[in-house]
């Protein structure tokens, strides 16, 4: 299962239509390089060929996860922490806010933590005033929930 908010199923939608319409450019592409002669020696025909088999690669693996999602809703009002779900805590570094979501729209630097993260799993369930500890590269750490979004 892949859980994915409105916005990142959309996102993936849109990717594989984009990428439908590059396999059009892709075979041109192809039927060029095909015109220059010798396909043992052309190298425009072999990145032709490499480019198709990446585009048909990444169109596969985004018709899988259209397939597998699950549409997460945002958490508000809820007292635990879910997926979907924005928790602020505080741990020796300070406070943070992040964001649980599904692992293809995680990205750590916008503060969106995958589900399946560490830190994504520590925090599932817990409610606010708990503390929460996990393992890092770095030791052990201890992160208050402050706070459920």
């Amino acid at each position: 299962m892949k859980y994915l908010s409105k916005e990142g199923l959309e996102q993936v939608k849109k990717e594989v239509e984009e990428l439908k319409l590059k396999r059009q450019e892709i075979a041109k592409r192809l039927e060029e390089a095909k015109a220059l002669g010798d396909l043992s020696e052309n190298a425009e025909y072999l990145q032709a060929k490499e480019a198709q088999a990446f585009n048909e690669g990444r169109i596969l693996e985004l018709e899988d996860v259209l397939k597998n999602a699950m549409v997460i809703n945002k958490n508000g009002g809820s007292s635990v922490v879910q997926i979907g779900g924005t928790v602020e805590v505080s741990s020796q570094a300070g406070k943070q806010t992040f964001t649980i979501v599904g692992s293809e729209e995680s990205n750590p630097a916008e503060g969106k933590i995958s589900n399946e993260s560490p830190l994504g799993k520590a925090f599932l369930g817990h409610k606010v005033g708990e503390t929460v500890q996990v393992e890092t590269p770095k030791g052990k750490i201890n992160y208050k929930i402050l706070a459920i979004k």
